[in-house]
């Protein structure tokens, strides 16, 4: 994330070293213990010392940048909660509705770059601020992934009532592409599913941390559920996208957060695992798009979860691609697979995919820490390592 003098620097690493700390003491030790407890509790002060999200200043040349587009839409859901829902409409005839799950402290704003060549083909695009992040209520809390499985149902169930004759499809990128996956995998005597035609997941938010990694946070939240992780507690340098105008957008939208609450960073930790766990269950028409510069999930958490993903799953590598695939200099080679998918699921992707995907999981099934994966330390699970970074 880029540093903003919004944030005090009287408090950087505070969070990491918390982790590293609380990791290497002797648990079973009574000195251990106590400096345990004692670092939770100057931590937590620390932590809500920040107590607000951080302003920030936007130069008069990023103007445009920061600009507010209103929702096209206002969609209430079943609990009152009223979503702000944006709509690239298709030219001509519609062939199909996709709605868009965004990702973590990202909003509706999400899908511009790409929205614009679905609509050209065909596919109007729906893309609500989920609950919580973006203009949505509950704004910087946590909904929970029941809630949020339930909002992606209602929406889809909306969309159906009202195209009852177009196909309809599920797309979610980083936190988006969990919500998809528990979507796609609710227990059945939930209420009813709309069919759809086909899920597509860009680097879903798919990382199951070993035992007892997230107690940390867990206690962080219980403490000060209010305290708040800003990228400052971990000197990491992670690239989400290669298109720094992209990233500029991304960083001055008023609709990104800028923080995180430390309820909404144990909930993302749930919300990981539970997707990673789903990865066996999906079922359906789906694919799943990865890169291989990726620096924000694992490659080896994105390996495990390839491996459990059932055959029919269509798989997908993006030599060089990063995070926010879609906003990258190359994400027209993204665009055109899923539009070629769309059109023709079992046709050859245009950018080589199937054979890039193939290569990357034959080197991952034979070295699952290749790359230097950074997920043997689950404690650079911060906002430095989630979809709103961009570099320094």
């Amino acid at each position: 994330m880029i540093r903003r003098n919004a944030v005090s620097s009287n408090r950087p690493h505070v969070f990491v070293s918390l982790c590293r700390f609380l990791r290497r003491q002797d648990d079973r030790t009574m000195t251990g213990r106590y400096a345990r407890i004692a670092v939770v509790v100057m931590s937590c002060l620390n932590l809500a010392a920040c107590a607000s999200e951080p302003v920030i200043h936007v130069p008069a040349r990023y103007a445009r940048d920061a600009r507010l587009v209103p929702p096209d839409r206002i969609i209430t859901l079943s609990d009152g909660a009223r979503i702000p829902v944006r709509i690239w409409p298709s030219s001509g005839s519609e062939r199909g509705i996709i709605l868009a799950l965004h990702g973590f402290n990202d909003s509706r704003d999400a899908w511009e770059m790409a929205a614009p060549a679905f609509a050209a083909s065909g596919f109007t695009l729906w893309a609500p601020d989920i609950r919580c992040f973006g203009a949505a209520p509950g704004r910087e809390g946590w909904p929970g992934a029941g809630r949020m499985v339930q909002d992606a149902v209602e929406e889809l169930t909306l969309i159906v009532r009202e195209h009852a004759d177009v196909p309809l499809y599920l797309m979610g990128e980083s936190m988006g592409g969990a919500i998809a996956m528990l979507t796609m995998t609710r227990p059945a005597v939930a209420a009813p599913m709309p069919k759809i035609a086909g899920t597509i997941l860009l680097a879903p938010a798919v990382w199951k941390l070993g035992p007892g990694a997230d107690i940390p946070v867990r206690l962080l939240a219980a403490l000060a559920p209010n305290g708040r992780v800003t990228g400052r507690e971990l000197p990491v340098h992670v690239t989400a996208s290669d298109n720094i105008a992209a990233l500029r957008r991304l960083y001055f939208d008023p609709l990104t957060l800028h923080s995180t609450k430390l309820v909404a960073l144990r909930g993302l930790i749930a919300l990981m695992s539970e997707a990673a766990d789903s990865a066996g269950k999906q079922h359906g028409s789906e694919l799943i798009i990865y890169g291989d510069h990726d620096q924000l999930v694992p490659v080896s958490a994105m390996a495990q979860v390839w491996r459990q993903l059932p055959e029919t799953v269509r798989r997908d590598i993006i030599p060089g691609g990063h995070h926010l695939l879609l906003r990258d200099k190359s994400g027209y080679r993204v665009v055109a697979d899923i539009l070629s998918w769309l059109s023709r699921p079992d046709a050859p992707l245009p950018s080589g995919g199937d054979a890039s995907a193939a290569t990357w999981a034959s080197l991952h099934e034979a070295n699952p820490g290749a790359n230097g994966s950074a997920d043997t330390d689950p404690f650079f699970l911060t906002p430095s390592r989630i979809d709103t970074l961009t570099p320094q």
